[in-house]
Order: C-alpha cells, then structure tokens, then sequence
C-alpha cells in the first residue's frame, strides 16, 4: 500500500484513474466500482471520470445503483429511518447482476440494461437491451458496492472516502431546492450514516478496494494505492 502523501489535483487523480484502468486486462468489459458514503462525491468522480475516457477513445458504460432499487412499496420494510432497511432492502442486487454485471463478466454475452428502475417516477424501466463491445468500459457509482453479493462482479474497485459528519452538509446544499435541511439531518442522522457505519464494521470495504480516495477537499483530494 502507499501512502496519500500531499494534496494533488482533480486532473492528477482523473490521470491516476484512468491509467488504473487502462491497465486492467480482461477478455470482457472492464467492470468499475466508485463505492463510497452517500454525498461523498463518487457521481461527480464517476461523471468526470468516464469524460477522460472517451477522451481516450473507450467505449464508456455509465450506470449507477440509484437505478437498481426496488419499489418504493418495497423498500422500507423496517421503516423509512431504518438503519438495516437501507442496507439490506434498499437496492435490488439480483436484476443488477443479471442484467449487468455478469453480462458484462467473464463468459458473458455482453448484452446488457443499464437500469432498470426510475426514481423519479418510482416505476420499473424497461430500457433496451445494448450489447457492450469487448473492449468497453463500465463506470458504476453506488453504495454498499463491496458487499457479498457484488464484491466478485468489479475488475476494479475504487472508494471515495470522506468524512460522514460532513456528508451531511454536502447532502444539505444538494436537496435545498427539495428537503429542508431538518429533513435532510434527520434522514442522514437516523438511516444513511448508521447504514455506513453497518456497511464499513461488517464488510470493511477499503480492505478489498484497489485505490481509495480521500474526498473531503474535492479539488485537492489525496488517494492510496492498495496491493493484495
């Protein structure tokens, strides 16, 4: 492992990035995990990452597990503040295995769906089927992302570390325009930090990631490099 030393520029981490993944050699498409905390910042590092890429030329798959939940209906079975309801109920890992990642995998036909639900209208998606080419890229951003029934499915995986209390304001500024900022501290306060905290004891994800970065200053972030 080596240590995240000084601060460095977004550009630095972005080349760090995709030299990572320009290096990883496979008979399939290159599947990437961005896991992290919620507001984090692992949809912008995912977004900005897949931009460096297709600057490169590669085929860039981006997705995210926001589009892989279940139902609303479904979802909160222990109730909505729920610490264990976030991390067990929450994301619907079956469809996002079988209609991705494994398609993607080794053996797989490469016909794949990039989502299959819509949050904003709480429905099912019935997107089309899109056949990868074998030198394509997947950029997936999401929680819980090292859990047991995914960790097997990246090729290589990244966490976006920051610091959980400050999560919370990022969250706050980012759902102004929707949630007041009572709304916003509770949910984070009562279900996404203590599902974090369920998620990082059990699982201890940075343990299997192959960089870490860490976020707390967006724009002079420092990451590691972990050998296994």
């Amino acid at each position: 492992m080596t240590g995240h030393g000084p601060r460095r520029t977004r550009d630095e981490l972005l080349g760090c990035l995709a030299e990572a993944v320009g290096s990883v050699t496979a008979a399939h498409p290159t599947r990437v995990a961005i896991d992290g905390p919620p507001a984090a910042g692992k949809t912008t590092l995912a977004d900005e990452l897949a931009v460096a890429l297709r600057a490169q030329g590669r085929h860039v798959i981006r997705a995210t597990i926001d589009d892989f939940l279940f139902p609303r209906a479904q979802r909160y079975p222990r109730g909505e503040y729920s610490a264990e309801g976030c991390y067990l109920d929450a994301h619907n890992h079956d469809a996002l295995n079988r209609m991705l990642l494994n398609p993607l995998g080794p053996g797989g036909d490469r016909r794949f769906q990039h989502a299959v639900y819509d949050h904003t209208t709480d429905a099912a998606l019935p997107p089309p089927v899109r056949t990868a080419p074998a030198d394509a890229v997947l950029i997936f951003d999401g929680v819980f992302l090292m859990r047991p029934e995914l960790i097997n499915r990246w090729d290589l995986r990244i966490f976006v570390s920051t610091a959980l209390g400050r999560t919370v304001d990022r969250a706050v500024i980012r759902q102004r325009q929707v949630s007041s900022r009572a709304d916003v501290e509770r949910r984070w306060r009562k279900r996404y930090i203590p599902s974090q905290q369920l998620y990082l004891a059990t699982v201890r994800p940075t343990d299997h990631v192959d960089i870490i970065v860490h976020n707390d200053d967006p724009q002079q972030p420092t990451w590691e490099t972990r050998t296994h």
